[in-house]
């Protein structure tokens, strides 16, 4: 996009749009034009706030939030006055709250959605919200931003050509059990969200129906100062989150099923070739390790045992 359409932009964001509409005399005046906006706010550091998210929670006549609290946090640190626009929409008014939001939108009215922290409409209300001003024929904007699926997704080194984003996964039953079930045959990388008190609980699930061979990440603070993430097998981080505490929200990423299950003569075949190569015993048990998709264990014992043939 060039600068001179970056700036019409921009103009468009200060002033909301506006369409030429005929009267019943005849005449025609300028009418402002409705619209629902999602705006993608931080999920951690506040610095992330982009811009053109500024502009839009600052010329928005309506501002629908998760939770108000936490959105009147963020324009207060933005230097944003909430001015009475703050409304409430959440998983238990949602549909109520769309209707009224509609009608709003009809009248000309700029409404500015926000969720918590990330993008809208995902695994929150906003995506009643937009399906019912679409479903009107009302215009819905997004204003893109910070994503914590996507931000997981990327740092946890895992394929990303394709992958499958799975929200929370249900927390019992037949349900959960068929998800599990799917998720374990999938050739796509899977983002899963979970609940610190459900983690250990989650990760032991996947274990059992992906092996706990299957390579996988934790991601946690996503953007802030302590942001973590653990990288291993499922075991592994079975393993890990025994011994920890976990705090605070978690994006669980499972990589791929393998085509195959690894045989004991592919991963020495492949230990053997790292280690012709004059890698260290460490960074050849890495390069198996990723290459095949299993524990750094079992790729580490395997290089131990090449080397040994190699100088006996």
């Amino acid at each position: 996009m060039t600068s001179e359409d970056g700036s019409e932009r921009d103009q468009e964001l200060e002033q909301p749009s506006a369409r030429r509409r005929r009267t019943a005399d005849g005449s025609e005046r300028d009418q402002k034009m409705g619209m629902l906006v999602l705006v993608a706010t931080p999920i951690g550091n506040l610095g992330d706030l982009s811009p053109r998210a500024v502009a839009a929670l600052q010329h928005a006549d309506v501002i629908a939030a998760e939770d108000t609290r936490r959105t009147r946090a963020l324009l207060t640190h933005s230097g944003i006055p909430a001015a009475g626009r703050l409304r409430a929409v959440h998983e238990h008014n949602e549909r109520a709250a769309a209707a009224k939001i509609v009608e709003e939108v009809r009248q000309g009215r700029r409404v500015v959605y926000v969720t918590d922290a990330g993008t809208p409409a995902i695994s929150d209300p906003g995506e009643h919200l937009v399906h019912a001003c679409i479903e009107a024929g009302l215009p819905v904007e997004l204003v893109p931003g910070p994503s914590a699926a996507l931000h997981a997704l990327v740092l946890s080194g895992l394929p990303t050509e394709r992958f499958v984003f799975e929200g929370f996964l249900p927390r019992k039953g037949a349900e959960r059990a068929a998800r599990l079930a799917a998720l374990a045959t999938d050739s796509r990388t899977t983002v899963l969200f979970e609940a610190p008190s459900r983690l250990g609980a989650t990760l032991a699930d996947l274990r059992r129906v992906c092996g706990p061979e299957r390579r996988a990440a934790i991601a946690r603070e996503l953007t802030k100062t302590f942001e973590e993430v653990v990288r291993g097998t499922l075991d592994e981080l079975v393993e890990r989150a025994a011994e920890v505490t976990p705090r605070g929200e978690h994006v669980i990423v499972v990589g791929p099923a393998s085509p195959m299950l690894v045989t004991d003569e592919e991963i020495a075949a492949a230990a053997v070739a790292a280690v012709s190569g004059g890698a260290s015993a460490r960074d050849a048990a890495d390069v198996v390790a990723r290459s095949l998709g299993i524990s750094r264990r079992r790729a580490y014992e395997a290089v131990l045992n090449a080397r040994q043939e190699a100088e006996g």
